[in-house]
C-alpha cells in the first residue's frame, strides 16, 4: 500500500478588540508560502452531507474598497475557470465569462 501524504494549509486572524479582522496571513508549506499577508479572504467547503457549501469570508478593516471589487472580479474570473474544468460546461462557463465583464464595465475596472 503506498503511502499517503497530508497537506496543510493554516489561516491566521488577528482580531481586534471587537472581533474585527485587523491582520490576515496564510501558510502552505508544501507550496512554499510562510505566513503570507493578505487583505482578504475568501473560503467555502462543501459539506456533502447536508449538501451545502459553507464559507467564511473575511477581510481586514483597512481592504480599500477599490482593492476589494477586483479582489471580487478576479476571484469571479476564476470561478468561471474552476467551474469549466470541474464541469466541461463551455455554454454555462461563456455565460459566466460574459457576467463577468458586465461586472467589470459596471464597476469601471477594464478600461
Amino acid at each position: 500500500m503506498a503511502k499517503t501524504h497530508t497537506s496543510e494549509i493554516t489561516l491566521k486572524v488577528e482580531l481586534d478588540e471587537n472581533r474585527v479582522p485587523e491582520e490576515l496571513s496564510w501558510s502552505a508549506e508544501d507550496g512554499g508560502i510562510i505566513n503570507e499577508k493578505a487583505k482578504a479572504m475568501l473560503l467555502s467547503v462543501w459539506d456533502s452531507q447536508n449538501q451545502e457549501s459553507l464559507k467564511i469570508d473575511l477581510w481586514t478593516k483597512d481592504m480599500p474598497v477599490d482593492e476589494m471589487k477586483v479582489f471580487f472580479h478576479q476571484t469571479l474570473v476564476s470561478l468561471s475557470d474552476t467551474f469549466y474544468k470541474a464541469t466541461q460546461d463551455e455554454k454555462m462557463t461563456a455565460t459566466m465569462k460574459d457576467f463577468c465583464d458586465y461586472f467589470a464595465e459596471k464597476l469601471e475596472l477594464k478600461k
